[in-house]
């Protein structure tokens, strides 16, 4: 068998045998074909190894393929789940369709072009999957590197500013000192919260950690806002979604847009900084600030190439794109309005939800 060893694993489950083995010798040249006879017999499969494409027939005995794609979605999310159904009872594929999250629903007796078309566009979507789940993975291994190499260092600063400030008499070196030991303290408690949460998820597949409304508030009690920082930031939450990939990375895109802001607004006669979470087309995150804005020449440039307004503090210019690249990797997008002098809107927007009752 000249199989390509890429080739996409199916799972294709039915209660008839002979179902089973002829599904396997018509596609089992182009794919690595799996058979199971029922439900429990899927999972212990799904369990052990790889799927790609989970081909289910809808009437078994014991538990359904409704039953199995359910638990499918919800456990093995990057599987793309196929139905096929001799029966046409309405009522039944609705439910399977909306509560399966299902790709394609084939008819028995199988048409074998159409599975065969039906199969090429679940490997695509496959492989974008698979190449996500490894962008993801790359973020959350870098992200404990980074961890790993910067905890010392900052838990050495802490230290050396409490150290100085038990032995200083000056009130404005003692103020600097409490800013020096607050934004460690700050980078320390978002290194540990990445490790925590790269140890104990296991995998970066893992839906809903949190709300957005969580992940702001756990923002605004942890990022180092002094008392008057902290009443100018107000949060609206319009309707609240929750962040089903990678909610600390969300958390550290949103710590970088309040540290833009707090920059921005610096100086202005009534500064404010708004956080407004709503479900409109899709679920969004926005982040308002009626500070100095952005031009148009920077803007233009700010996600594509490494351009700062603040390179006397020490920016880069990196932070828009690493952001950029964070919300790009699980379907999610950023874009930014600015008008000079007027304010700067940055809305996260991410991939649409889809609802059990829609």
């Amino acid at each position: 068998m000249n199989r390509d060893e890429s080739a996409a694993v199916i799972l294709y489950v039915d209660d008839e045998d002979m179902a089973g083995k002829y599904f396997a010798r018509a596609f089992g040249t182009d794919y690595s074909v799996l058979t199971a006879s029922g439900a429990d017999a899927a999972i212990d499969i799904l369990l052990g190894r790889r799927v790609d494409i989970l081909v289910t027939d809808y009437r078994m005995p014991g538990r359904d393929g409704g039953d199995l794609l359910r638990q499918t979605a919800r456990d093995f999310p990057q599987a793309v789940r196929i139905l096929v159904t001799a029966f046409a009872d309405r009522d039944v594929l609705l439910d399977a369709v909306n509560s399966g999250e299902i790709f394609r629903i084939l008819e028995k007796p199988l048409d074998f072009d159409e599975v065969r078309k039906a199969l090429r566009l679940a490997d695509e979507l496959s492989r974008e999957r698979r190449a996500r789940h490894q962008r993801l993975k790359a973020i959350d291994e870098t992200l404990a590197f980074l961890g790993h190499e910067l905890n010392t260092p900052l838990a050495t600063i802490i230290n050396f500013a409490r150290g100085i400030a038990r032995r200083t008499s000056q009130p404005e070196v003692a103020k600097a000192l409490k800013a020096i030991d607050d934004n460690a303290g700050y980078c320390l408690t978002l290194l540990s919260t990445f490790s925590e949460s790269i140890q104990g998820a296991g995998s970066v597949t893992h839906e809903a950690y949190s709300t957005a409304r969580q992940l702001i508030s756990s923002l605004l009690d942890t990022y180092p806002l002094n008392p008057a920082q902290r009443a100018l930031v107000r949060t609206e939450i319009l309707e609240d979604f929750p962040v089903m990939v990678l909610p600390n990375c969300v958390l550290l895109v949103l710590s970088s847009l309040l540290g833009n802001a707090l920059r921005a607004i610096k100086g202005e006669p009534s500064p404010m900084i708004c956080f407004t979470v709503l479900v409109e087309d899709s679920p969004k995150i926005r982040i308002v600030d009626n500070g100095s804005g952005i031009s148009p020449d920077i803007l233009e440039r700010l996600m594509r190439d490494p351009v700062t307004t603040h390179a006397d503090e020490g920016g880069k210019g990196w932070g828009m794109i690493f952001c950029n690249r964070i919300m790009q990797s699980f379907g999610g997008s950023i874009l930014i309005h600015s008008e000079p002098d007027i304010h700067t809107a940055v809305t996260l927007n991410f991939p649409a939800i889809k609802r059990s009752d829609s």
